[in-house]
């Protein structure tokens, strides 16, 4: 077997299991950007081009499941009245929160939003991310939708990165449909997501189901127009109250349903049911200072898999540190550091619809991968803000280093 590049001498955690620990030094070889060949070092009988792994761990490259990424502006002043003693919803209410950055992104061209939205996704590349997610939904009219997804697709370009694209268009009220949420819903489902469909700009659509967003009957509207259009669904659910946005995910095979700090054990047992991964964010639970526990006991015991991102975003979690992340659903959601890092990486791929391809080290798989200085994926849990890894591979080819 002729392989293009084969890394040796690697620790190898392939995430295909649920036991972590790290295999004795092996190697993966890599052709045509895939993996053709993995095993302990005995097995290896050379490559045109070979990289010493120098005894570090080896993983799957990571993945971020949940970002909004492509913005424009910041909430700075947010922050402050919220340390004065503002909540979330009274900021929203009061026209801050989600449509200050809708005025600032529909303000900002196409090459100016870019600029500041790819600097933020090199930063999670420098830390092993090597496929991620971004929404859309600070444009909710259709050319400010269609301007953020193309950011997004560029983005994937020209960092030489997988990026799949959400459209997050029922995400707020935009100004020009005040009080008119229906006459909205129905906006975004006749006329913004057949734009984006007819565009091939998101590989899937996602809605905001709480009191501050929309409600249950107007996210089933939107889900219908995202299925007549062949476009899979994901869910923000259960962050500030129940509204059943669980169950109704699930009806839809939702690929992901997303924060879940009020979900009901009804709605577990409904994602469960329906394979439903459930995406977790520590990051704006800790940045809002949140006190409602994701039941993680709840979804352990329905076995619903859990992944793990960091929801960056201007508001409520503006971070591009995945490993930050780590540590927090560990230190403040109880994970394992087993279960965080399969959040990162095999449960991350399944959010995201990807896990036939991504997410695990096998052969046939791409050739995703990241190399630590570290003794385990558990160290990289423990450290609060682990270092970046040593070298990142995107389909074979060196990333960083």
């Amino acid at each position: 077997m002729s392989l293009d590049l084969a890394l040796t001498n690697a620790r190898i955690v392939t995430c295909a299991g649920d036991d972590l620990t790290p295999s004795a030094p092996g190697f993966v070889g890599i052709r045509d950007g895939r993996i053709a060949a993995l095993g302990p070092m005995k097995e290896f009988t050379g490559a045109v081009r070979v990289e010493d792994g120098g005894g570090r761990l080896l993983t799957p490259g990571l993945i971020d499941c949940h970002t909004h990424l492509v913005y424009a502006g910041d909430r700075a002043r947010e922050f402050e009245q919220r340390l004065q003693g503002a909540s979330y919803e009274d900021i929203a209410r009061a026209g801050g929160g989600i449509m200050s950055t809708v005025r600032a992104t529909r303000a900002a061209s196409e090459d100016a939003l870019f600029a500041p939205s790819a600097a933020r996704a090199r930063r999670l590349l420098a830390e092993g991310v090597t496929t991620l997610e971004i929404k859309s939904g600070y444009g909710l009219d259709v050319d400010n939708e269609l301007k953020q997804l193309r950011v997004a697709r560029r983005i994937g370009r020209e960092l030489g990165i997988d990026v799949r694209a959400t459209c997050l268009a029922a995400h707020a009220l935009p100004p020009e449909f005040a009080h008119r949420a229906d006459d909205y819903i129905d906006h975004v489902c006749r006329a913004i997501l057949p734009a984006v469909a007819q565009a091939d700009l998101a590989d899937a659509v996602d809605a905001f189901c709480d009191h501050i967003g929309f409600a249950p009957a107007q996210t089933q509207r939107v889900f219908d127009a995202a299925q007549a259009l062949g476009l899979p669904v994901k869910l923000h659910a259960e962050q500030l109250s129940d509204q059943g946005g669980a169950q109704l995910a699930a009806r839809y095979r939702a690929l992901s349903c997303d924060h879940l700090e009020y979900v009901s054990e009804d709605g577990v047992a409904a994602l469960a049911r329906a394979g439903t991964v459930a995406v977790l964010l520590p990051g704006a639970f800790y940045f809002l200072r949140e006190t409602r526990l994701p039941p993680v006991d709840l979804l352990r015991r329905h076995r619903v898999p859990v992944a793990i991102s960091t929801d960056s975003n201007p508001g409520s979690s503006p971070t591009t540190s995945l490993l930050l992340m780590l540590n927090l659903a560990c230190t403040l959601f109880r994970l394992t550091p087993a279960e965080a890092f399969l959040g990162v990486t095999r449960h991350a791929a399944r959010a995201l619809g990807l896990q036939p391809t991504h997410g695990t080290l096998a052969v046939g798989k791409v050739a995703d991968l990241a190399l630590w200085d570290a003794e385990s994926t558990a160290a990289l849990c423990y450290e609060i803000g682990a270092p970046p890894p040593v070298a990142v591979f995107k389909r074979g080819v060196r990333l960083s280093s």
